[in-house]
């Protein structure tokens, strides 16, 4: 659903959007000073801070999220600052890194492995896009156009890095959004050779690495996903976040393609089944800042707040291939329990790593050196009108329940949904459907797996997706009821608590652990205090 027919109007994401518009993203383009000021390209030796080579990614997420959440003067203003800063800062071929430009000149595309430089073009592009849908300027979009345009001459075939790709996946799923901005469908193909090269034998990193010498040691290709071609790959494994990436771009090229979907559904099996946490978050070692091994979920694990983000990303592709409220139901977890505590209630500090116990000394922070996160989560929440609904020409599914109304084109009739519900504190769900004239179509309900005893118009539902169709006329509202009573998990010996899509968390004293003498004075017992 695009944006703009989607509108929040509950307690719980509304305010929340609310103050993202007027305090998270002004608060977040003033942490980002140094990356707009490194835009002026005039930076010399021994200046500090550096030029990072992921710092275009950063200020990308960041216009990307606040296009989301256009209009406000304000934030258009400091968007047309930061587009105008990128434009002045791309070279005349269409390139635009800082670092590689005035920190190590003469480098560009050199370490594909670990400079993130396609990774950022993909974060810029995606910007654009988001910009582009948001105001109607151009003024972003012909910038990264430029660039793609580079970069397709450069690892097209023929090109100086023919066979390479990024370290660091996100430009392949950033090009398929771009051909649907553009209706350039270069920009597909070079996705999709991106992803074929993936994984190919001779491995291009070795090759790439080669003349470097023992001060670049090689790297295990499973952290970047390289280790085999990507529809040979069975098991979510590597750095999170970029196994999420590719997982998005395959599932938008699998309609080229079947057999990507086909490999998505395998390794999305196993994710749920063996390597995710009840929270929906992902990655649960800091050593890789991802996989491990199968059922290796400690309590005080890694789980990156931009890896359950990415989950959210891959559910939704998943959910709208094959219409199956099973990925949605992740979707959901994810969002309410491994995003949504990577930004605290003030919408000012950020947590990195979201760890399911803590001693006290875990806390949020205003900013990160590593900056991905906050501008992520950002772009995730203003953006959440879209992952609310979805559509096609003759069904409008409710995925995400909250107090909102949507607008659809619906068989060639304009139809207005209406949210009223306190969820997820609240089973009740009424639903008012409002078509400018009477007209046939199926109306779609998602129906949580975690769900018990649900009924809608007092008849018992199954899980999966709730169908209505029949002819809607105006005043007509259903009402869903989801059972949300409080329900104890257990596995390996822990406990977690849950109630509707909640994972609720226990806070108290620390507890200290003293050895007493039992009752009969002779055998010690551990006793907590």
């Amino acid at each position: 659903m695009p944006l703009r027919d989607v509108t929040f109007t509950d307690a719980f994401w509304a305010p929340r959007q609310e103050q993202l518009r007027t305090t998270t993203l002004p608060h977040e383009q003033h942490m980002l000073r140094h990356h707009l000021k490194a835009l002026d390209l005039d930076y010399q030796p021994g200046d500090e801070p550096v030029p990072h080579i992921f710092w275009e990614s950063d200020l990308a997420k960041w216009i990307e999220a606040a296009s989301y959440a256009l209009p406000d003067e304000n934030l258009e203003r400091l968007i047309d600052d930061a587009v105008a800063r990128l434009a002045r800062a791309q070279q005349p071929d269409g390139y635009l890194n800082v670092h590689f430009t005035v920190v190590e000149p003469g480098k560009r595309f050199t370490n594909l492995r670990d400079a993130h430089e396609l990774y950022c073009a993909g974060h810029l592009i995606e910007a654009a896009v988001a910009h582009h849908e948001a105001t109607g300027k151009h003024s972003l979009l012909d910038v990264v156009r430029s660039y793609a345009d580079l970069i397709a001459d450069e690892f097209g075939a023929g090109g100086a890095h023919d066979g390479g790709y990024c370290g660091h996946e996100e430009i392949e799923l950033a090009l398929v959004k771009l051909t649907d901005a553009t209706g350039d469908h270069r920009y597909r193909a070079l996705a999709r050779k991106f992803i074929d090269e993936r994984g190919r034998q001779p491995p291009y990193f070795e090759r790439e690495n080669a003349p470097r010498g023992p001060d670049h040691p090689a790297r295990n290709p499973e952290y970047n996903q390289s280790h085999r071609p990507v529809r040979e790959q069975r098991v979510p494994v590597g750095h999170a976040v970029r196994a999420m990436y590719l997982y998005c771009a395959m599932a938008d090229l699998s309609s080229d393609d079947p057999t990507l979907l086909d490999t998505c559904q395998q390794l999305w099996d196993h994710l749920v089944a063996h390597r995710m946490y009840i929270t929906g978050g992902i990655g649960s070692s800091a050593a890789n800042e991802g996989f491990t091994a199968d059922d290796d979920l400690p309590d005080d694990g890694y789980a990156e707040t931009c890896a359950a983000i990415g989950l959210v990303l891959w559910a939704q592709r998943m959910g709208h291939l094959t219409h199956e409220a099973r990925y949605v139901d992740v979707l959901e977890r994810a969002l309410y329990n491994g995003v949504l505590s990577g930004i605290s209630a003030d919408g000012r500090h950020f947590a990195y790593v979201n760890p399911l116990v803590s001693d006290g000394t875990i806390e949020r922070h205003e900013w990160f050196e590593c900056a991905c996160c906050p501008p992520n989560i950002a772009r995730l929440i203003a953006s959440l009108g879209a992952y609310a609904y979805a559509t096609t020409s003759d069904e409008l599914a409710i995925d995400l329940y909250a107090g909102s109304t949507a607008t659809a084109t619906l068989n060639g009739t304009r139809v207005t949904v209406e949210q009223t519900t306190d969820y997820p504190f609240d089973s009740a769900v009424r639903i008012d459907v409002t078509p400018t004239a009477p007209t046939t179509f199926t109306l779609a309900l998602r129906i949580p797996a975690w769900c018990q005893g649900p009924t809608l118009d007092g008849t018992p539902v199954e899980h999966g997706y709730a169908r209505v169709t029949r002819e809607w006329h105006p005043g007509d509202h259903l009402d869903l009821q989801l059972p949300m009573p409080p329900t104890t998990v257990e596995s390996n010996g822990r406990t977690a608590e849950m109630r509707g899509p909640l994972v609720y968390c226990t806070e108290g004293e620390a507890t200290i652990p003293y050895f007493a003498w039992g009752n009969n004075g002779s055998a010690p017992m551990r006793v907590w205090t």
